[in-house]
């Protein structure tokens, strides 16, 4: 089954939630994304029985491998548009809010291209891309 948005949504939740502390519970998603626990619930039983994450039995999620890979995916592709469409001269918050639209209908071949395309005529701007 091919990720929804909103199950990118949780992943990429998850993924930046677990770079700030190793334990995270259903409770912090729910906190993070400002949704009812019920709804957490609900989407962290269909990640799970997808394959995408594994909740412990202290209530602790962690990634599957096809979970971390799913995660660290959408994450790149946020980090990469939100400090491209910056770097072009977008205020910070059109950026962010941008970026969390366009990660989740953008192709792996556009963003491929669009990386490469980036890298090859604006140095520059790719090291920053990636130094921050």
């Amino acid at each position: 089954m091919d990720l929804t948005e909103s199950w990118e949504n949780y992943l990429e939740t998850i993924y930046m939630l677990k770079q700030e502390k190793s334990f995270v519970r259903s409770i912090d998603v729910a906190t993070a994304l400002e949704y009812s626990k019920a709804s957490v619930s609900r989407a962290v039983g269909n990640l799970r029985d997808s394959d995408y994450i594994i909740v412990n039995d202290n209530g602790g999620l962690d990634f599957t491998e096809k979970g971390l890979l799913a995660a660290e995916a959408v994450y790149e592709k946020h980090i990469f548009l939100n400090r491209f469409l910056t770097a072009i001269g977008v205020d910070k918050k059109t950026a962010a809010q941008d970026a969390c639209r366009i990660e989740h209908v953008i192709t792996e071949t556009t963003f491929e291209q669009l990386k490469s395309f980036v890298a090859t005529h604006f140095t520059s701007v790719t090291e920053d891309l990636y130094d921050r």
